[in-house]
């Protein structure tokens, strides 16, 4: 043996640089085990079987040249070639054997491990190439990797198995495609103690937010069992976000959760020992359960961003990372078990923004979990047996379960991909969104709703849910330069509600949110009244009460239900605009809207015209809804104080009069929310003409007026806005209205308020834009999709004004249909 190239290498001596003697997996690992663990940062021991020792074996069994004839001339396009290749080269290298020396040094090392964790254990034999986990290549999934050895016998003809893997056919396709040579790539083997993950949880963290490349998230997911049901996506995982701002400020809170379906979980298939797994029904007891308790995410988030803070740190630039965990069954503990630079989000241009929009819509045919922002339209082909592949053409769109990383080749070819099974860190998601192409995925009946043959539209543009269209669609891509688009004098703010598509929103040239609707989150993700929730024992309907139970089984109480699933949505869309102001109006339901939600035909009465009755402030402090209140104000409390995020300020909706007004800030400030304390700011719509006409009375207690056009034009013109019949007489152009925002706009400089508009009218009529922009109101809050617009416009007026703005130099756009 050569002691200047030795074949076994320990954790302990090893790290980053060490790429080309041990692989990158390898390479990791030793930099964790080595650099982290007295931060706080648990890693399994091991020891690498070296690159030096791949090559020493086929030095040994002079096995170069019959490599070389078996992949010389390989077209990788030629499915049935490469795979007969491929097995070729593998049956070569497993042949070689192992040299004795190399055996007893990997024996004596084994040895060694066992007598740390004792003989009980297990080890985890894992492939680790030298051109692997690398910044700009992940080679994710291409080698083998095998679990729950045991004994000396098993452990080497492992190691030989991971060492013939280096030929894999997705491996020797991956290399062809990224430019990597077949003979200048090696492989090396970690041996580590196996964390009985199969006893407990696994799962994937990434340091972003994979479908948009927003970093200040750790993005976490998890699911019972081994690991490689998340990795391969055969299971729908639980998801957590832990917002990483905050989490440094020691607010230790989870931003948002959403329960995955694990409704399998994989185990071995021998409970003695061996590598074989098998999947088993997970009791429904736990899938209604979520996989880790908060206090378990914020530990796997504490070690993400050590785990990111450190090799950004050495790299000399910020570098996102992509960890898989697994808790051990046995001791209970949580490990780190790979950590590599995540190669797709984090490449995003975050100076480039695409837009896709559908023409129009049509017969839904499946749904699922959006990956990526893109939409693409071919015929689909249904893949329920690997021998179906070589059928697959070119373009078309790739229906299957779930799909495995053996099918890359056909992958790269798809125009979009479309599965029944997984979630956002599955297989079919990463090598989508590295590919750039739309995926849907976690549809459940994809397979049995779409035909081969059949022509559709795969849509992942319309925020989290993915949808699978019959026929083609035509839509709009619109690109937009950010970073040459410059920022005009007045402030341009977003209206949001969905905070699934927060992250991707808060890239866009912005000054915060406006308006963040509350409604949309009561509606969309809690989903029940919330005086259903705060008093279940009121509800009469069986049916109505049972399906509250079920909404509200992982809290205490069903009114906690209501404060966890509004304080995270509202989190999630103040984390992704921190630390820009973010205004969110309290609950503005008519009630009518309310009556349609869960249990909200008990609480709500009949009216003949909602739209001027029982709404906004005069609820807030009425026994009729008190209480509810008091849930949307908890929430409120618990985001701003034990979230951390403090750039929420609150709105009032709909405050007719100041007698009204005194009375909901007193109702706040007794429920936690008194302003002025920690900073907070209280908002009011100005959105009724007695608004206008008492400015200054509100202005003594408010720090700002939001002019609501919608409503305002409705008491202006005396129109119902929500009849038909009348509809042709609502305009926000006419000069009544326009004179009343004139008389607000020109009141709130004067008593030194904040005035902005988060009405529709400056996102539909450009005139009304650039008249506010000529009357110098403070800030215009505009639905996303038309905010680059309105930029160049404001940006325009500013400049016929004289008015300089933020920036300079001009957006560069571009459409294709």
């Amino acid at each position: 043996m050569n002691a200047d190239q030795p074949y076994i290498r320990w954790f302990s001596e090893l790290g980053n640089a060490d790429v080309a003697l041990v692989g990158g997996k390898n390479a990791s690992l030793g930099e964790m085990y080595r650099e982290l663990t007295a931060k706080g940062v648990r890693v399994p021991n091991g020891f690498a079987v070296t690159a030096a020792a791949y090559r020493y074996v086929l030095d040994q069994a002079d096995a170069w040249s019959a490599l070389h004839a078996a992949l010389d001339g390989l077209d990788v396009a030629d499915i049935d070639d490469l795979a007969r290749r491929a097995r070729m080269a593998r049956d070569i290298v497993y042949g070689a054997g192992l040299p004795p020396d190399l055996i007893d040094a990997i024996s004596s090392a084994y040895a060694r491990l066992r007598s740390e964790y004792g003989d009980q254990m297990t080890v985890a034999v894992r492939s680790s190439a030298t051109a692997e986990d690398l910044p700009t290549a992940s080679f994710a999934g291409q080698h083998e990797t095998y679990l729950n050895i045991s004994g000396e016998a098993s452990l080497l003809d492992a190691v030989r198995r991971c060492f013939a893997s280096l030929f894999k056919d997705r491996a020797i396709s991956y290399r062809v495609e990224n430019g990597f040579d077949h003979f200048k790539v090696f492989l090396s083997v970690g041996v580590m103690k196996m964390v009985r993950s199969d006893l407990a949880s696994s799962g994937v963290i990434f340091s972003l937010d994979t479908e948009s490349g927003f970093r200040d998230v750790v993005f976490i997911t998890g699911a019972y069992g081994l690991g490689e049901n998340v990795v391969q996506g055969t299971v729908d995982p639980d998801e957590f976000y832990v917002f990483k701002p905050t989490l440094r400020q020691g607010r230790r809170t989870v931003l948002r959760r959403a329960l995955g379906g694990k409704k399998i979980r994989m185990v071995y298939a021998d409970a003695e020992g061996g590598d074989s797994t098998r999947n088993v029904p997970t009791p429904m007891e736990d899938q209604r359960r979520f996989c880790l308790s908060d206090d378990e995410v914020l530990a796997l988030a504490d070690a993400a961003v050590v785990i990111e803070d450190h090799y950004s740190a050495r790299a000399g630039h910020p570098t996102p990372m992509d960890i898989e965990w697994a808790r051990d069954g046995i001791d209970g503990l949580l490990y780190m078990v790979q950590a590599r630079p995540e190669t797709v989000a984090s490449q995003k241009s975050l100076t480039s923004y695409d837009e896709y929009r559908l023409d129009q819509k049509g017969e839904v045919r499946a749904r699922g979990r959006a990956v990526g922002a893109r939409v693409a339209s071919g015929l689909a082909r249904v893949i329920t047996d690997v021998a179906q592949l070589n059928q697959f053409q070119a373009g078309e769109i790739l229906v299957a379960d779930a799909t495995m990383p053996d099918w890359g080749t056909v992958m790269k070819i798809a125009a979009a991909v479309v599965t029944n099974r997984g979630g956002r860190t599955c297989h079919a998601a990463i090598v989508a969104r590295e590919l750039g192409i739309p995926a849907v995925v976690g549809c459940d009946n994809a397979t049995e709703s779409i035909r081969t043959g059949d022509e559709v539209t795969v849509s992942c543009a319309e925020g989290d849910a993915g949808r699978v269209y019959a026929g083609r669609i035509a839509f709009q891509k619109t690109t937009t330069d950010l970073s040459s688009l410059p920022r005009p004098g007045t402030h341009l703010m977003v209206n949001i509600g969905n905070p699934d598509v927060a992250f991707k929103t808060s890239l866009l040239p912005n000054d915060g949110v406006g308006l963040a609707r509350m409604e949309f989150i009561v509606a969309e993700h809690i989903k029940a009244h919330p005086m259903a929730l705060a008093h279940p024992e009121r509800v009469t309907d069986p049916a109505t009460r049972a399906a509250i139970d079920d909404l509200a089984r992982l809290c205490a109480r069903p009114a906690d239900y209501f404060v966890r699933q509004l304080s995270e949505g509202v989190g999630t869309i103040a984390a992704a605009f921190y630390p820009k102001p973010v205004i969110v109006r309290m609950s503005d339901f008519k009630t009518n809207e309310y009556a349609t939600l869960l249990g909200g035909a008990g609480f709500e009465p009949r009216e003949e015209n909602p739209m001027l009755g029982f709404r906004g402030a005069a609820r807030y402090t009425h026994p009729a809804y008190a209480d509810g209140f008091a849930l949307e104000c908890l929430a409120m409390r618990r985001v701003r104080q034990e979230m951390g995020l403090t750039n929420v300020k609150l709105m009032i909706p709909f405050c007719r009069r100041v007698a009204e007004a005194e009375q909901v800030l007193a109702a706040m400030a007794g429920h936690g929310l008194q302003r002025g304390v920690d900073g907070l700011e209280i908002y009011v719509m100005c959105e009724i003409p007695n608004n206008v006409i008492q400015i200054d009375a509100f202005a003594r207690l408010f720090d700002g007026f939001s002019i609501g056009s919608n409503d305002l034009t409705q008491l202006v013109l005396g129109v119902d806005r929500d009849s038909d019949i009348v509809a042709f007489d609502f305009d926000e152009r006419d000069p009544g209205v326009l004179e009343l925002i004139r008389q607000a706009v020109e009141g709130g400089r004067r008593i030194g308020r904040h005035v902005g508009i988060c009405g529709q009218a400056p996102s539909d009529y450009p005139e009304v834009a650039e008249y506010l922009v000529r009357l110098g109101i403070d800030s215009i809050s505009l639905n996303p999709d038309t905010i680059i617009q309105a930029t160049r416009l404001v940006l325009d007026v500013e400049q016929r004004l004289g008015r300089p703005p933020r920036g300079d130099a001009p957006a560069n756009e571009e459409n294709s249909t």
